[in-house]
């Protein structure tokens, strides 16, 4: 891989080998390009690479790729909205050893640790106080030419003016210099300087954690990095930042990253994670409809999916944005693609919306389809009563796909035997619609297999004049909100008012970035990141009072100290000097307007910036808030520019001294960028 190998890159129409070759650093792929770009954009890090799949598993090689055998072929899949790069080599020998080598460098970079990263930035092993300088502006810090001399001095041991080895090693241990951890750290560990498993049951109480001596011991086992302190059950105060900077010093609670919520109560008692307009790629008048995007929402954890079928040639239907300019792929092409991939990252039902267009005739193709293709997957009966008193639960449905649809009523079947009514959904198809039967919403109660779609506009004016009706008629039955038509480039609205109202499927354009997928996201990794989160009490109970227009719930009041962040981005690559004023704010996102406060800025820091200083807010209605953190290029002259953000659940966050790992616009890891906070939450 480091010599470079001529491979084969596919697009739709067009395939010209380029060489690809991985860079010294073992962290970076360079690829040759013939257009005029900066050489920033002739590259991409092993530490964006989502999967490399094998074979003609993406769309774009199941399309353009067929004159190439599929040993020789392989996709990689990127984290964010980056596009797929499908490419194939010369020989299944080849195309293998770099599947393989992409999947063992995705692996090692996952397990380097802060300081291995930055020691690897340099590929001879040696370092020039000019290279010291442009590492420094690399890793988006400003420093003084006096200051990163006398530090580059200080670790010039020996005296060649030039950093090797261990040298290099106690450069980068200088440069991640943590102060305010190392306060933290005295405070707890006093004179020795070594935390003892006693000393560390005392921090973990203080955090309000489990605060067990046996607790204790496993922290330091697991963290610590020097073998002997481990030994006599010491910390230091490297692991003791390796402990803060894990999954367990993290602002999420770990123990919802797995699925710990009750799985047996019926399905109108989750919010479920939904996308519109699903196989769009981007606008949804001119964009592209690609299978792969059904791929990305699954990945997201997406549980309902949406499926615009139209009349296609040949007898075959095809889904894309009616009446538009946008592209258009096989129904077919989609279901099968929904079988692959539909129970890949979560085992709980999947439902499929269908917008159907079709005459009769090909809605009979698109029902053989659903049932040839997805075989048992397809639930195609009742569990149990056909008119339950209540929906089945996500566990009893598990492994399962729901056609959401129209379904013929008995009268209208009746009715067309008499040649009284004109039919527009095949018997075939309405068959396949269980649970999920799309009706006109009624304000009396109905069979809680029947469900109403809405649009962002009309249930917002049903939230305002009947609030606490909506949410009582979500604690039996289904609702599916939708964009509005008007959102013609697929913007986004808020999820949040609509979770307030209990609203099972807030369908969101999962293509489009931006704060309100933000939103989603941050719901949506709770509970282990499975597309279903049980709604609070208040909003299951069939008798319920709750009105998402009354603002009189009870509140909490979370202070937030914003100590510091470390290595945020750089966000004009390609310019050096280019250095970020950043500062933090904190939003909450609940009943009501949004409520938010920020910090002052910092001047040229995006490295390790400092504030010290306390936010404190107001937070209605805890068991359904969000909490945002977001973190801004401050600019005098126009408006600020977006750095990074981090969403989570007001009930998932946890106090004390905690770290929050940053992510991009789209939702992609911006590791190692973190904030370092301490959180406290009291009643008012």
């Amino acid at each position: 891989m480091q010599n470079g190998t001529q491979l084969w890159k596919i697009k739709p129409g067009w395939r010209q080998q380029r060489l690809y070759r991985l860079e010294s650093d073992g962290m970076t792929i360079w690829y040759q390009s013939r257009a005029k770009k900066a050489r920033s954009k002739q590259i991409f890090s092993i530490l964006h690479i989502e999967s490399v799949r094998e074979g003609h598993q993406s769309e774009g090689l199941r399309r353009n790729g067929r004159r190439f055998p599929e040993s020789c072929c392989f996709s990689i899949s990127f984290m964010g909205r980056r596009k797929n790069l499908d490419l194939a080599a010369s020989s299944e020998q080849e195309a293998q050893s770099w599947i393989q080598g992409l999947r063992k460098l995705m692996e090692r970079a996952i397990a380097m640790s802060q300081r291995e990263k930055l020691a690897d930035r340099d590929g001879d092993e040696k370092m020039s106080f000019q290279e010291v300088k442009d590492m420094l502006r690399m890793i988006n810090i400003d420093m003084n030419d006096i200051y990163a001399y006398t530090l580059f001095k200080k670790c010039d041991r020996s005296n060649t003016d030039r950093l090797e080895d261990h040298e290099i090693e106690e450069f980068c241990t200088q440069l991640m210099y943590r102060p305010e951890l190392e306060e933290i750290f005295h405070k707890y560990s006093g004179e020795d300087r070594v935390l003892s498993a006693e000393e560390l049951q005392e921090f973990l109480h203080h955090q309000g954690e489990e605060a067990t001596l046996e607790r204790a011991q496993e922290i330091i086992h697991k963290y610590e990095l020097n073998e002997k302190a481990k030994q006599h059950g010491l910390m230091m105060q490297e692991g003791f930042m390796m402990y803060l900077l894990s999954t367990e010093g993290d602002i999420f609670n770990e123990k919802h990253r797995k699925v710990y919520q009750d799985m047996t109560q019926p399905l109108s008692h989750y919010f479920i994670s939904s996308s519109h307009n699903t196989y769009l790629t981007n606008h949804q008048l001119v964009g592209a409809s690609s299978t792969e995007s059904y791929i990305r929402a699954f990945m997201d954890g997406c549980r309902c999916v949406e499926l615009d079928c139209w009349e296609g040639t040949n007898g075959e239907p095809v889904i894309y944005h009616g009446h538009t300019f946008t592209s258009k792929i096989l129904f077919k092409d989609v279901i099968a693609t929904i079988k692959h991939y539909a129970f890949k990252y979560s085992p709980y039902p999947v439902i499929l919306s269908i917008e159907n267009h079709c005459g009769l005739e090909q809605q009979m193709t698109m029902a053989h389809h659903l049932r040839t293709i997805l075989g048992d997957m397809l639930l195609t009966q009742p569990l149990g009563d056909p008119d339950p008193p209540q929906l089945p639960s996500p566990e009893a449905l598990k492994g399962k796909i729901l056609v959401k649809g129209k379904k013929l009523s008995e009268r209208r079947l009746a009715e067309d035997e008499e040649g009284k009514a004109r039919m527009d959904t095949a018997q075939e198809l309405s068959d396949l619609v269980i649970y999920c039967q799309s009706v006109e919403f009624r304000d009396q109660p109905g069979s809680v297999c029947e469900m109403s779609s809405f649009s962002e506009d009309k249930v917002r004016r049903l939230m305002k004049e009947s609030g606490n009706l909506l949410v009582r008629y979500n604690t039996r039955q289904l609702s599916r909100i939708y964009p509005d038509a008007l959102r013609a480039g697929s913007s986004n609205y808020s999820p949040q008012e609509m979770w307030n109202a209990g609203c099972q499927l807030v369908a969101l354009n999962f293509q489009t970035p931006g704060h309100k997928m933000d939103l989603n996201q941050g719901r949506f990794q709770d509970n282990g990141w499975c597309g279903y989160v049980l709604k609070p009490e208040f909003l299951r109970r069939e008798d319920t009072c709750f009105n998402p227009e009354d603002l009189s719930s009870k509140m909490k009041i979370l202070n937030i100290k914003v100590i510091s962040a470390q290595q945020l981005p750089k966000l004009n690559q390609e310019n050096p000097n280019s250095i970020v004023d950043p500062f933090i704010r904190v939003e909450i996102h609940s009943l009501g307007r949004k409520r938010e406060q920020e910090t002052t800025y910092v001047l040229n820091n995006g490295f390790n910036p400092t504030w010290n200083e306390t936010l404190r807010l107001e937070v209605l209605c805890p068991d359904l808030a969000l909490v945002r953190f977001v973190v801004e290029d401050y600019d005098k002259t126009s408006s600020n520019d977006f750095v990074g953000q981090y969403t989570v659940p007001f009930h998932s966050l946890k106090q004390g001294y905690r770290h929050v790992h940053m992510l991009s616009k789209d939702g992609a890891s911006l590791s190692p960028a973190t904030l370092f906070v301490h959180l406290h939450i009291e009643d008012p």
